[in-house]
């Protein structure tokens, strides 16, 4: 799927940012945080090094869509070959933690706007886009924060089909997990990860992009 020293980009929110340093050189094992993205460069250093990728971590915590389109210009920059974006819990959460700020709300026919755009704006540059899903760990489906982030993702899915492009289900997976295991195993708040958190999203996208065909 990946030529030789192609230029991977992943960005989102604090889950791909996950203590990244920011004051280093992009690209740098230092840069590219704690968390999945980290693992995904271990795993293709050391099984294909051959194709020399290059892995540039861009996750900035808080962000929600809205944030990312500010910064955009910068994403598309660094002239990602494959553009991978996790984005929408924050959209989400915000309206259940923010209630007393009076914050603007990023709501669905905004986020599907802000969204899309960002989407033609880098297949203009020919990016190859990947989009996961946000996710919550929690094993109701009843939860009112767990039924919004699946209107979100049913959003961002549908973005993906539209454009053609590969939607991995983050959710389905945790839901795997809180299925057999408490959510606590794998985060204190149902959304920031343990390591084995950020290992079932590196698999993920590992197993989706297929990198051993």
């Amino acid at each position: 799927m990946f030529d030789k020293r192609n230029r991977l980009v992943f960005v989102g929110d604090s889950i791909t940012d996950c203590n990244r340093n920011y004051n280093t050189t992009v690209g740098a094992v230092d840069s590219l945080g704690q968390g999945y993205v980290s693992l995904i460069n271990a795993y293709t250093t050391a099984f294909h090094p051959e194709k020399e990728l290059m892995i540039i971590n861009q996750g900035v915590g808080g962000n929600r869509v809205t944030d990312l389109k500010a910064r955009w210009q910068d994403i598309l920059d660094l002239k990602p070959d494959y553009l991978t974006i996790m984005i929408g819990i924050n959209d989400v959460w915000r309206h259940f933690d923010n209630k007393f700020t009076q914050i603007e709300q990023v709501n669905k026919t905004l986020f599907e706007q802000t969204y899309t755009e960002l989407i033609i704006q880098s297949l203009a540059i020919h990016s190859k886009i990947i989009l996961l899903s946000a996710f919550m760990l929690e094993a109701n489906n009843l939860d009112p924060m767990k039924q919004m982030v699946a209107e979100y993702n049913e959003i961002t899915k549908k973005i993906a089909a539209n454009f053609s492009l590969t939607y991995i289900d983050i959710q389905a997976e945790m839901d795997k997990f809180t299925a057999i295991q408490s959510s606590y195993a794998l985060s204190s708040d149902r959304v920031h990860l343990s390591l084995p958190g950020h290992a079932i999203i590196a698999k993920s996208w590992l197993e989706a992009v297929d990198l051993d065909r």
